[in-house]
């Protein structure tokens, strides 16, 4: 539903919680006006949540909060980041792929990069151990879903030969000072030329034309797990966590009692890391096990 001009997503069954639908992406400016349309609105909803925008890291609004971040990265210039804020390692990585034929560049949203994204999504239903959500969709849902935010939207893609084998969607926010990486996505069997590497380069490269102050990689820490390959990937080309507010206003009594004794959490936050972690493993193996039963016929 739309409220004061801002796309707004209810999720939850017994305890509904509200936030933007480009949270981490978007941000309210003017949070009583929105929590007093929420109010008003005809649908319940026990719980509104929105993150504070960069740079203010201290909080400066009374309501609940708690510490929520992000993945950022500061932009200056290109030859800033390649040169400081990132290593060798991860200049060779960007390097790799120009050397071994893939040329990035930005390109439109048409109907030749939304047959790409679609043949991208498709390669393959299971990535980092877990079902690939944008497997299987047909071609048309590929565009609406890659279409929105359109006029505030930057698509880069790699090319090997005339072909799509990775892409980037960058959202910029309403001021222009922040974009964030929305969709990176390559093909694995594409991942010996580092594709990734080279999107995230030109990202950098896009981001620092444009004047765009910092660049975001959706949260740096997403739950209780302790550092990862995400997270490594993240550190080695320069982006940070940043802590920021993110806070919750009950609207109902529900709401409040929820607030009260962590109702509103995911439920993976209750879980300690090691078995969090064992968990995750043993999901990876069942699905790719699944997958080649299927592709063996059984």
């Amino acid at each position: 539903m739309l409220i004061c001009g801002k796309d707004i997503h209810v999720r939850g069954g017994i305890v509904r919680i509200a936030g933007l639908a480009a949270d981490t992406y978007e941000y309210v400016d003017n949070p009583e006006v929105t929590i007093d349309a929420l109010r008003v609105c005809g649908v319940r909803i026990d719980l509104f949540t929105f993150m504070q925008r960069l740079p203010e890291t201290s909080p400066k609004y009374s309501y609940p909060m708690e510490w929520d971040n992000l993945a950022v990265l500061p932009v200056s210039t290109f030859d800033h980041w390649w040169n400081v804020q990132i290593g060798f390692k991860a200049r060779n990585k960007a390097k790799q792929a120009e050397k071994k034929g893939v040329i990035f560049r930005e390109v439109p949203f048409d109907g030749f990069l939304v047959q790409g994204i679609w043949a991208v999504y498709n390669e393959c239903e299971v990535r980092q151990g877990k079902p690939f959500t944008h497997y299987g969709k047909e071609i048309e849902q590929v565009r609406l879903e890659a279409g929105t935010f359109i006029d505030r939207s930057i698509f880069i893609g790699a090319f090997l030969d005339g072909t799509l084998i990775g892409f980037v969607k960058l959202l910029c926010d309403e001021t222009g000072t922040q974009a964030g990486l929305l969709h990176i996505v390559s093909m694995i069997k594409h991942r010996d030329k580092a594709p990734t590497n080279g999107l995230v380069a030109q990202a950098v490269r896009a981001c620092a034309q444009r004047g765009i102050l910092y660049l975001v990689y959706s949260r740096f820490n997403d739950g209780n797990k302790k550092f990862d390959s995400l997270m490594e990937f993240k550190d080695r080309n320069g982006f940070k966590q940043v802590d920021l507010p993110r806070y919750y206003v009950p609207l109902t009594r529900l709401g409040r009692v929820a607030l009260r004794f962590g109702f509103h959490k995911n439920g993976t936050h209750f879980i300690p890391e090691p078995i969090l972690k064992r968990l995750k493993d043993l999901r990876s193996v069942w699905n790719m096990r699944k997958i080649k039963s299927t592709q063996q016929g059984f």
